[in-house]
């Protein structure tokens, strides 16, 4: 059976789409899956001048070292607390500006809107300085709330320009609905706004979380022990006289995996978001 000419095209098309689309995914994914790899095996073979990607022997022993050598669950629980509370503070002052500069939009708004994207646009190095030396004077030094209020003060510029494109989607006659059954303009956002802008709050809070949850920069600044988080407890393999490969790989595969399991469950969540803020009626 021939095919015709234009099917013929289309399936020609698919292919090289999804050709290209495998080549990409081979080449994102190549150095997680060597990491990955790496943790199991022997911590030997990790550091080898001849390097193999499949290990010759499944062993635990990275893992066994890493958990030996670091107080992991500590470091865990430290990097979640200043993740998830800073993400959630973000989320709620970012919204409620975002929604305020959207229904009440002005010259003031505008100016305000730039100067939000101006601080968004500051690289972190340049104010981690400043930064050190008022988190300091307000003794707050190794606290995990110098990290939440850091990666609070971070995320919400980008919060307030992602739930802008968020709730131009919204129509206003919803706000104006709310207030004739008898919502004030808080009630409104709080009742009929949050709930409609689900899929966008789930996808902000995802984006806004893994800035918090892979920073290294001010958790190395602002903690030395009990505050410290999973990534500068990782860099404390490296040593200027030792470099232990094998625990840090074992450290690194394990620091990813929260993130990978919530952003995959959660993924028709960032799909559904990303549209809704994309598309206006």
């Amino acid at each position: 059976m021939m095919l015709h000419p234009a099917s013929h095209k289309l399936v020609m098309q698919r292919f090289i789409l999804f050709a290209i689309s495998f080549a990409l995914l081979c080449l994102f994914i190549f150095p997680y899956l060597y990491l990955v790899l790496n943790s199991f095996k022997p911590p030997g073979e990790v550091i080898s001048s001849t390097p193999t990607f499949w290990p010759t022997v499944f062993t635990l022993e990275n893992y066994i070292a890493m958990f030996d050598q670091l107080a992991i669950g500590k470091y865990f629980g430290n990097s979640f607390i200043a993740s998830a509370l800073s993400t959630i503070l973000s989320i709620f002052l970012g919204s409620l500006a975002a929604y305020g500069l959207n229904r009440f939009q002005s010259k003031i708004s505008t100016v305000f809107l730039l100067i939000t994207l101006g601080i968004r646009l500051i690289p972190g190095i340049s104010v981690a300085i400043p930064l050190y030396r008022i988190i300091g004077d307000f003794g707050l030094m190794d606290t995990q709330l110098a990290l939440i209020l850091v990666y609070s003060s971070i995320n919400v510029p980008f919060v307030i320009w992602m739930m802008m494109g968020f709730f131009d989607g919204l129509p206003k006659e919803l706000d104006e609905s709310a207030r004739v059954d008898g919502c004030g303009m808080l009630g409104a956002f709080m009742r009929i706004i949050i709930p409609i802008s689900m899929p966008g709050l789930a996808t902000t809070a995802i984006f806004s979380f893994m800035l918090s949850w892979n920073d290294f920069l001010f958790a190395l600044l602002l903690t030395s022990t009990s505050a410290k988080t999973v990534p500068v407890g990782i860099s404390e393999f490296l040593t200027a006289y030792n470099l232990d490969l094998g625990p840090m790989t074992a450290a690194a595969a394990l620091f990813s995996l929260p993130v990978m399991l919530f952003s995959y469950f959660m993924q028709k969540y960032i799909v559904s978001g990303l549209t809704m803020g994309a598309v206006k009626e």
